[in-house]
């Protein structure tokens, strides 16, 4: 395979972060965790599944773990990350549709009346998300969602959205590797938007992320071939589905499976129950000078029977004021 500029800068990011902050240190593979029963439980199922003398013992070819990514391993208020990409996109595609100006949603979008965007629902999303993600091909849209990331800042915290990554996150990627784990990001959170950065960001290449997709159709453009972009919902990688989609895309069974809201219910009870020996673990967001603070109520990340149901279940919960030293990457 021809090696492009493209090829050699992820190669250079990948070996960087390997030896930067994300390194595992042999003394201590999470720095950024504090020294709590959380960090505890999870080096030890590590070290039972990774030790050939444990009766827990995992061949490597079956360490498989699945992360929900939006409030997993970066945060997602005061909506989702990819909700804001497809507002710009809105702004961006404005001047050719002047009739925006005058239509919902449309119109709260131009207007930063978002509001009145959350008011419309899943319908009203549904709409904006479907206008502003099809009608191209997918090297098109890969290419607007990676130019995006690399640029767009928070609202908040005027960090770019790339750098509202989870440190100690990125600390359990890096450690789950180093110890024969296969990282997968199982979010519902679109395929094509995730793919062109995660490399880059988590060290996760595009064939291992799972995630939501809208319909796609092969064709010849100017004679080369290219992946068309539809506008109607092809799969919802989210609750029940995402079970479907690690079985589809993976093909094995999980043994530890991360996430923060009851979106992720299903894909922690696939891991987890009747599996042996197997990890759930639940990021629960309780800082709120750091972070935000939400869980029951939350319109965003909602987390209430998983969080109910993570002591029946035996998984882990986070506590992200308690267990974490530090949020995102200094």
């Amino acid at each position: 395979m021809k090696l492009t500029p493209l090829h050699i800068a992820l190669a250079l990011v990948v070996a960087i972060r390997s030896i930067g902050p994300h390194a595992v240190s042999a003394d201590d593979p999470l720095p950024s965790w504090n020294d709590t029963d959380t960090k505890t439980s999870i080096t030890s199922f590590v070290q039972r599944v990774t030790d050939p003398d444990s009766t827990d013992f995992v061949e490597p070819a079956l360490r498989i773990a699945t992360f929900d990514n939006d409030g997993t391993l970066w945060s997602e208020q005061p909506f989702y990350f990819q909700l804001a990409f497809a507002f710009d996109r809105v702004k961006a595609m404005a001047p050719k549709h002047p009739d925006w100006k005058h239509t919902q949603p449309f119109q709260a979008v131009l207007e930063g009346d978002m509001k009145t965007v959350m008011a419309g629902g899943k319908e009203s999303l549904l709409k904006i998300m479907a206008t502003t993600h099809a009608g191209m091909t997918s090297a098109e849209f890969e290419a607007l969602a990676y130019d995006w990331i690399q640029t767009a800042k928070h609202p908040k915290t005027g960090r770019l959205y790339k750098d509202m990554v989870y440190q100690p996150m990125l600390e359990l990627l890096t450690y789950l590797r180093s110890n024969g784990f296969k990282t997968f990001i199982v979010s519902g959170g679109g395929i094509d938007f995730m793919r062109p950065w995660t490399m880059e960001t988590y060290g996760i290449p595009p064939e291992q992320v799972v995630g939501s997709s809208i319909k796609t159709k092969y064709q010849l453009r100017d004679g080369k071939p290219a992946i068309l972009r539809m506008s109607d919902i092809d799969f919802i990688d989210d609750k029940e589905g995402k079970p479907i989609g690690i079985h589809s895309h993976i093909g094995r069974r999980p043994i530890f499976a991360a996430g923060n809201s009851d979106g992720d219910w299903q894909m922690l009870q696939y891991a987890t129950m009747d599996h042996s020996p197997s990890f759930g673990l639940i990021v629960h967001h309780t800082d709120a000078d750091r972070e935000w603070a939400y869980d029951r109520q939350s319109a965003i990340g909602k987390l209430d029977k998983a969080l109910d149901d993570a002591p029946k279940q035996g998984w882990t919960v986070v506590d992200m004021k308690h267990d974490w030293k530090q949020i995102y990457p200094k």
